[in-house]
């Protein structure tokens, strides 16, 4: 019998792992695959993206380190660019992404189950992802898997708000804390700040349009 080094079974786990959230995400009706690398997600979004085409995108650090701002910036669309604009302007272009050909995110958390899970403050994100753009395309890394919809929310109060409310600068218990002020809480629990970035909570199962979200998942740590 061959022996395997522990980085190699943790491949072939994670492999089985997202073989198994892409099935759980084709019987919800999205259009879902995995790919190796994040240069082949880039790969994969372009083949997807028609030239000229009106595009859009919801912050994201995965979409940055995929490549993928550059290719929205390549000329090749009519990118609706909202780092762009002043931030007077911002609201304007969020109104706008919602009847553009193509919306692009990541997820907070995508669950084994074939479920996305998002947070927002401002509410664009998730709400160009219920309803509006043709197409949307979600790119997450393997880091974002979890088993189901309480393993997401543990994620986000622990990890993913505390991270981007630090990155953003913002004045609340868990850019100062590294975890929510409602960890003990529901779902929406959480603090009072003005600045709270979590205040609305979007949990996409099976889809009325089939294939109109495309996820694309990839086995490397991307985001957070």
């Amino acid at each position: 019998m061959s022996e395997y080094s522990a980085q190699e079974m943790m491949q072939e786990h994670l492999k089985k792992r997202l073989d198994r959230t892409v099935a759980a995400l084709r019987r919800n009706r999205f259009d879902a695959m995995w790919v190796a690398t994040k240069e082949e997600a880039l790969a994969e979004v372009q083949a997807t993206l028609r030239e000229g085409a009106s595009v859009a995108n919801g912050g994201s650090m995965t979409l940055g380190e995929c490549g993928i701002m550059e290719l929205l910036r390549s000329g090749k669309y009519q990118f609706l660019d909202r780092e762009a604009v002043p931030r007077e302007e911002m609201p304007a272009i969020y109104h706008k992404a919602l009847s553009a050909d193509f919306y692009l995110m990541s997820s907070n958390a995508v669950t084994e189950e074939g479920e996305l899970y998002n947070v927002d403050g401002n509410g664009n994100r998730v709400a160009a992802l219920i309803y509006g753009p043709e197409r949307v395309i979600v790119v997450a890394g393997a880091n974002k898997l979890v088993p189901d919809i309480p393993a997401a929310i543990t994620r986000m109060k622990t990890l993913t708000a505390p991270a981007n409310a630090m990155r953003l600068k913002c004045d609340t218990p868990c850019a100062e804390l590294g975890v929510c002020a409602g960890i003990r809480g529901g779902m929406a629990a959480g603090c009072h700040s003005e600045q709270r970035i979590c205040a609305s909570y979007v949990v996409s199962g099976c889809q009325r349009v089939p294939n109109r979200v495309k996820v694309i998942l990839v086995a490397e740590t991307l985001g957070y």
